[in-house]
This record gives structure tokens, sequence and C-alpha cells, in this order.
């Protein structure tokens, strides 16, 4: 028992929704969070869609979540990109919630003479564009990458994700990304600040050992591991490091108890 109230980082997919389906429960540890006055933010790998997008895509199935409470690893990349070479100019695959948020921090986005290729994701991966990022990164344009993730879900089922296609275009050009999202402490880190709270008194919840929780670990917070997601019971031995806890799901998460 800390004393200290504790703030909250909580990662979207496999935690709060599976898709376009409320995971039971979620609603109430979030209600909870505003009763006790708690500052929360929703963490995504997803690059996809704006916070605006999202906060939608919540709203219809239950989850009223504003969007200035939702954190993208598109936002995270357009925050890294603004800090390394402002006014820039960048090559960006992928959908509106990378391009909106590259351009929002006054970019370029073109294929004449980038400082960058970025890559997100999209939902229809094009042969020309991609050849095109692997010439333009052959020639000296700067690899970014918003995260790691090799495949994700879908309505549908299992779909290939932004780590997958980065993995294809460093072995046609040579050159390895630099990932922005989780698991680079790098992206908490922007969250913590977005937020406007210390590792100290913000824990980190999520379902995946090898993002989620490491990335928390690795930028000085307490973690809180569901099993409502990727990482099962039966994974955790796998792993070198441990969450600070365990629950089945968020339903089952009493925030004073960690206190």
């Amino acid at each position: 028992m800390t004393g200290i109230k504790k703030h909250y980082i909580i990662d979207m997919d496999g935690v709060l929704v599976h898709g376009a389906r409320l995971i039971p429960g979620a609603d109430e540890f979030i209600k909870q969070l505003r009763d006790q006055k708690r500052k929360f933010l929703i963490l995504t790998n997803n690059p996809l869609y704006t916070t605006r997008d999202l906060a939608h895509r919540l709203q219809v199935i239950g989850l009223d979540i504003p969007q200035k409470q939702i954190f993208t690893s598109a936002m995270a990349t357009a925050l890294f990109l603004q800090k390394q070479r402002p006014d820039g100019k960048a090559f960006v695959l992928g959908e509106s919630g990378l391009t909106e948020a590259i351009h929002s921090i006054g970019y370029i986005i073109t294929d004449t003479e980038p400082d960058y290729v970025v890559l997100g994701e999209t939902l229809s991966y094009n042969v020309e564009q991609i050849t095109k990022a692997i010439r333009l990164i052959h020639n000296g344009a700067r690899f970014i990458a918003t995260n790691p993730d090799p495949s994700g879900p879908s309505e549908t089922g299992l779909v290939p994700a932004c780590g997958a296609m980065a993995a294809l275009i460093k072995e046609a050009s040579g050159v390895s990304p630099f990932f922005v999202g989780k698991p680079n402490s790098l992206m908490m880190r922007m969250a913590l600040n977005y937020l406007g709270t210390h590792s100290e008194n913000t824990i980190m919840v999520g379902d995946r050992m090898d993002t989620d929780i490491v990335s928390g670990i690795t930028s000085g917070m307490d973690t809180i591991l569901v099993f409502s997601g990727v990482t099962k019971p039966e994974d955790l031995h796998k792993y070198p490091y441990l969450p600070t806890h365990v629950y089945d799901s968020v339903a089952d998460i009493i925030i004073t108890a960690l206190e």
C-alpha cells in the first residue's frame, strides 16, 4: 500500500474491446476511474484511425471515451518526427490516422526527396507504393514505422500489421526501421507527458507481455496484465520479467485495493 493516488494508461484492444465488441466489465472499470477522478488515457499501437474515429467506434459499442483521452502510435510517431526534424517531408504508407497526425505537425507528405519514409498500417497495401518506399529508403530516406506488431485482429480474422510489412521493406532495402510504438518506452514517455502524470503514480494496463507490460516496466510504471487478450496464464513463464498484478480482465480490478 503506497497511499499514492494512481492514474492509468490502458491498452485498448484485448483490454477494453475485442474488435467491435466490448469486453464485459470494461465500462464499469472506466466508471470506477471517473468516479474516483483518476486521470486515464487509452493507448493503442493501431495507427489506422484518428482519435475522433476511435472515440466514435468506442461510443457505438457502449464506451464513452472522448478523443482527447486516446493516444495512438500515429500520434507518437508524429511527435517524434516533429522533435527530430521540424517542418520536414515524409512519404507515408498508411490511413487517415497516420496521415492526419503527420499533417498536424506541419509536415509535407510527398514522394519527392522526403526526409522520412513513414510506415503505418493500411487496409490495402499497394505493391507500387511499397516499391516506391523501398527505393526511397535505398536512396537515403530515413525509415520510421509506427509499431512492430506483425499481425492484428480484424472482424474477419488475423491480418498482417505494420511489423510484417516493415520486415518486407527491410529485407528489400537493407535498412531496419525505427519503431516508435510499444514496446518502445518512448511511446510510454510521450503518453505520460500527454496525460500529465509521472511513472511513479501511473499504472499500465495491458494484455500483452511483449508490448504493454515490458514497455510499462521499462518506463518505470507498475503494470497490470489481463488475460482477456493475447497473453494467457501459461505464457508467463516464457518471460524474464513479470507484471506487478494479474487479473482475468479489467472487470476484476478494484482500483482502491491497489493502493
